[in-house]
């Protein structure tokens, strides 16, 4: 794990800052993206958020299908999709947090497979 290098960003914050923000407020790593030129370490957070992002809201489409379909054969098992949904919202939740206080805390965490596509894009 390589930690975060000093100096700011592009916003003009510490570079652990504008790495946390970019984990749950998905607009500022979409921005970061785009301004930041420098430091690799910020754009590399920036790309893994929106990635992140990308992949949950893919599982959310995928889950309320799912739980469409559930419904229409039984509300019971529509029920329990949505239960579903509701602990994976709790799980991205914790995952947010998790990856903001690493990034904090000047890690260069990685998740798999997109923490290598954001290492090669960054």
């Amino acid at each position: 794990m390589q930690n975060a290098p000093g100096g700011k960003s592009a916003l003009g914050l510490d570079a652990n800052v504008t790495a946390l923000i970019g984990y749950p407020i998905g607009i500022v790593a979409l921005i970061l993206l785009f301004i930041e030129k420098d430091n690799k370490w910020v754009k590399f957070h920036a790309i893994q958020s929106l990635l992140f992002w990308a992949v949950v809201f893919v599982i959310y489409i995928g889950l309320g299908i799912v739980a469409s379909v559930f419904f229409v054969i039984s509300s019971t098992l529509g029920f329990l999709m949505t239960s579903l949904i509701a602990l994976f919202g709790l799980l991205v939740l914790a995952g947010v947090i998790f990856l903001a206080y690493k990034a904090f805390q000047g890690d260069k965490f990685k998740l798999p497979v997109i923490g290598d596509m954001a290492d090669k894009w960054a």
